[in-house]
């Protein structure tokens, strides 16, 4: 027995067996759930595919969350598999690369704002508006992942932490206005984690590194870490918790001078 036999999640933006994504669809699927995956493109959808057998083989679909037909589209499907659902779990997050490094004021343009806010940001609401339906009576639980960058000013991060910003308010509002039908909002802030989307970020290797030696537990986190977390989020065991961005960063969000870099001095 899993604390979420019996439901029903549909989880977005696995890429491979090493995003956030995947973590939390494995730790779900471990806890009884059964798990719908979205691919983005044909060049995904085989490796999304291998994904869902490994956690129970449940429907596999094509999904752009800039397109609401697209969006549109697979909960009309979900609706006719399953009839109703319990957790959306949004793990999806885009800006243009060459405006995630060097000036935040220089390399952030019209578009690329406009872009990263609607991937990264809106996109969480449209997945809401389309799940509310289907999750009528059911306790549901909408979940999305952000980052420190949507808090605090990060090197390189620029654009897309004013989407994160932009995310985690959403969060807010959507628990303030789902709330009284029984459908709960967070958010994980995931510490940084080497995965596909990690890749586009300038200098992410130091960005690991720091946050390693700066951490209270002088260590990253895992996608496993991340995913046990997530799934806790959804179940009925944080029936209580609504509005909430959980750090799961071994502890980093929390200190300021510390750890290693302060080591030495005198």
């Amino acid at each position: 027995m899993g604390f979420l036999d019996n439901r029903k999640a549909l989880i977005t933006g696995v890429a491979s067996n090493r995003s956030i994504a995947w973590g939390i669809a494995e730790a779900m699927h471990r806890e009884g759930a059964e798990v719908a995956l979205t691919y983005q493109n044909e060049k995904l959808k085989r490796r999304v595919e291998q994904c869902s057998e490994a956690c129970g083989g449940g429907p596999v679909l094509p999904l752009d969350v800039a397109d609401d037909a697209q969006i549109d589209a697979v909960f009309k499907s979900l609706a006719d598999t399953w009839s109703h659902l319990d957790i959306v779990v949004h793990a999806v997050g885009f800006a243009p690369r060459d405006e995630l490094e060097g000036s935040f004021v220089e390399n952030t343009t019209r578009a690329g704002f406009g872009m990263a806010h609607d991937i990264s940001a809106y996109s969480f609401i449209a997945l809401a508006r389309g799940a509310r339906p289907l999750m009528q009576g059911r306790n549901g639980s909408l979940l999305t992942l952000t980052y420190l960058g949507g808090e605090r000013a990060l090197p390189n991060y620029n654009v897309m932490g004013a989407a994160k910003a932009s995310l985690e308010s959403s969060v807010r509002y959507m628990a303030s206005d789902l709330g009284a039908e029984g459908i709960r909002v967070n958010a994980v802030s995931a510490g940084p984690i080497r995965t596909l989307a990690a890749s586009g970020i300038g200098d992410f290797r130091r960005m690991l590194d720091f946050n390693a030696a700066a951490a209270p537990m002088r260590r990253n986190v895992s996608i496993e870490e991340v995913g046990n977390t997530s799934a806790f989020l959804c179940s009925d065991l944080a029936s209580g918790i609504t509005g909430e961005i959980v750090h799961v960063d071994g502890g980093f969000h929390s200190v300021a001078l510390a750890g290693t870099a302060m080591d030495g001095e005198g």
